[in-house]
């Protein structure tokens, strides 16, 4: 039994309107934000110090995290790394245009922040390294991580150019820019740090919300091809009703494994699971609204999908 009702309209032309202008207006707001605001970008696009601790036994980031805070070091990120004995803490640097001052800072920011961490734990605590990262390096990961993106969109538009037809491909690849672009304008707008871990969740989103995307393709597809007596509009209606179930289910038991992930992954993944959040509950919309609208304005119809008549074979004259 659907847990929701199978005759929702969704592709009248007023409802058309009503989705076009939503989109409209956070495509507008998310570029705006971007804009105007600057992305706080985190110590993996940026110069920073990196320094690995070890403990003798199982510690919580989050824990020393407030110990650094509490020693003056507000803009600490500390993460688990390896095990879940050692830990990586970034810490900024003052930028230098000469790399061995800038590295001897880094070593003595190390040794100071060692010096706290031993004062606020009552196990002793091994520093295992700690190394300078030039700006050059953030640049070069921002670069890479922008060219993953367009990658990314590009394979993604290629694929379904291939498994459905160019418009399907056209229709995906706007939804996903769609999808990009107003969480990125979330993450702008709210001043979210922006660091590897968001661009991961970026890259997840464009993958899951292609999943949505490509389940309602393959069923719009299906259908353009046994209801050949019918218009494009119900076609597609009918697709939508018929995976709305199924892609309401899928979201909402995703986004509660991500507010779960929020409330008790801590603040090193806190713009990860945010960025999701916001990810996949765009992303649903995207795919039960967006998607086939913009198969709408590209024309999209039964001819488009039909399948090729083999020389020689007789056409099926049933309707």
């Amino acid at each position: 039994m659907a847990l929701i009702k199978s005759d929702i309209d969704f592709m009248s032309a007023r409802k058309r309107r009503i989705t076009g202008t939503i989109s409209a207006v956070m495509l507008v707001v998310a570029i705006l934000s971007l804009a105007i605001n600057r992305f706080e970008f985190g110590l993996d696009f940026t110069s920073g110090t990196l320094i690995e601790v070890g403990y003798p036994q199982s510690i919580n980031p989050e824990d020393v995290r407030q110990q650094l805070i509490s020693a003056g070091y507000e803009e600490a990120v500390v993460v688990a790394f390896g095990s879940d004995r050692d830990l990586l803490v970034r810490l900024p640097v003052e930028e230098s245009a000469d790399d061995l001052a800038a590295a001897s800072a880094a070593s003595s920011l190390g040794n100071e922040v060692l010096v706290a961490l031993q004062q606020a734990s009552d196990v002793p605590v091994e520093m295992r390294r700690s190394e300078y990262v030039g700006p050059k390096v953030g640049e070069e990961l921002a670069e890479q991580g922008a060219l993953a993106l367009l990658v990314a969109l590009g394979i993604v538009m290629l694929y379904v150019a291939v498994r459905f037809q160019y418009k399907f491909a056209v229709a995906s690849v706007a939804a996903l820019a769609h999808d990009v672009v107003v969480v990125l304008g979330i993450i702008s707008l709210f001043q979210l740090t922006f660091d590897l871990t968001v661009l991961a969740a970026l890259l997840a989103v464009i993958g899951y919300s292609l999943n949505d995307t490509i389940v309602v393709f393959d069923r719009a597809r299906e259908n353009f091809r046994t209801m050949r007596s019918t218009d494009s509009e119900f076609i597609l209606n009918t697709t939508l009703n018929q995976v709305i179930s199924r892609t309401f289910v899928t979201s909402l038991t995703t986004l509660l494994a991500l507010f779960a992930m929020l409330l008790m992954g801590g603040e090193s993944i806190r713009g990860f699971a945010v960025s999701l959040i916001v990810g996949v509950s765009v992303g649903t919309y995207t795919s039960l609204h967006i998607s086939c609208n913009f198969l709408m304005y590209l024309k999209i119809d039964k001819e488009d999908l039909a399948v090729p008549i083999k020389e020689g074979e007789e056409v099926d004259s049933l309707p």
